[in-house]
């Protein structure tokens, strides 16, 4: 990042992770390969020429853990949202055996009108239960803190996105990672300006800076709930 950029605060007690990540830890003790797959809307492709978050996170988890194959899987499809996510299951994550899934939903439910949230929520639950079946660690990652979405006529709906989101990772016994929270910090308490964490232009999808602390955020959050789960697993 440029050096004039602000650095990431992350805030660990604000958004640590509930639960360990017990089939993560598994993996990292043996040495065979570890996919993680990231599904969901532009979050997760990308958006233009800024590289997305799954391919920064593969690179800060290289780092992390030297010497192990770690590939982050990028199914990200802009525009989508939980239903039609779930359909890709079966082709976009289960048949690459994750031993980690990220899910990231609800922004679209928002941005785009037309969605019942009742029905959104529901397709969540029924993907955690498919998902939760299986041998695999599960988070879901939520909203962005973004104009687009927080303005009047939406703010409603996005704050109960991001409750029902919390509801069905509680309900399924998953971890949930709070982007809406931890970007809205910046913005509140860190005094980041909103143009610095998303583009102007759509007032939707996140800058290089925010993409890249999103990223920096989900290392310090995996690795820790890894390390939790058997201390023996190196954090460095």
């Amino acid at each position: 990042m440029p050096d004039d950029f602000p650095r990431c605060e992350i805030a660990p007690s604000l958004i640590r992770f509930d639960r360990p990540l017990f089939h993560l830890a598994k993996q990292l003790e043996g040495a065979g390969p570890i996919n993680i797959v990231a599904i969901g809307s532009s979050s997760t492709a990308g958006e233009g020429t800024i590289p997305p978050y799954p391919e920064r996170l593969q690179t800060r988890l290289r780092l992390r853990f030297p010497g192990r194959a770690i590939d982050v899987i990028n199914k990200g499809q802009g525009g989508e949202e939980a239903a039609a996510e779930f359909k890709r299951f079966d082709e976009d994550v289960i048949r690459r055996a994750p031993v980690l899934t990220i899910w990231q939903v609800g922004t679209n439910a928002i941005f785009h009108d037309g969605y019942d949230l009742d029905d959104v929520a529901a397709a969540i639950d029924s993907g955690l239960k498919r998902l939760s079946a299986l041998a695999m660690d599960v988070v879901l990652m939520d909203l962005q803190y973004a104009p687009a979405i927080l303005q009047p006529g939406k703010i409603a709906g996005t704050h109960r996105m991001v409750d029902l989101i919390s509801d069905a990772a509680k309900k399924a016994g998953i971890n949930v990672f709070r982007r809406f929270v931890l970007m809205r910090r910046w913005n509140k308490d860190c005094n980041i300006p909103i143009d610095q964490m998303i583009n102007p232009a759509d007032g939707l999808h996140q800058t290089d800076w925010c993409t890249n602390c999103v990223a920096q955020a989900l290392d310090a959050l995996i690795s820790d709930a890894a390390a939790r789960a058997y201390p023996i697993i190196p954090t460095h």
